[in-house]
């Protein structure tokens, strides 16, 4: 994520997206995805209930930009597409790593504090 915002900076934004890319891949690995492709490593995190609804759609979409980035065509990425890429990439990866851990700490939290009146 880290070169995809370097690339935005530098104004190169067809390899922003194209790292945005390998952003969704390294996440997919990290989340224990066993599919090479990323559409069914994305579709296995769906079916693992990870990722649902649009968060699945967005990681579609960064995904058929990054392939845009990648392989040579007369049609380069644009700085609001690439810009769109890095906020939605940045929702996502929100999503995965810091929005589920606070809610699975919440549920925690609330599942110990009803036990604990349950045993008062």
């Amino acid at each position: 994520m880290r070169e995809a915002r370097a690339c935005f900076s530098a104004k190169l934004y067809t390899a922003a997206a194209v790292m945005v890319r390998r952003t969704l891949e390294g996440m997919c690995i990290d989340q224990g995805t066993g599919k090479k492709q990323l559409f069914a490593a994305l579709s296995d995190l769906r079916e693992a209930k990870k990722i649902e609804g649009r968060l699945f759609d967005w990681a579609q979409a960064l995904r058929a930009l990054g392939n845009q980035g990648a392989h040579f065509s007369k049609e380069a990425v644009g700085r609001e597409d690439a810009q769109d890429a890095l906020e939605l990439a940045e929702a996502l990866l929100d999503y995965i790593y810091v929005f589920t851990a606070k809610y699975d700490e919440f549920q925690q939290r609330r599942a110990k504090s009803s036990a604990d009146k349950s045993s008062s």
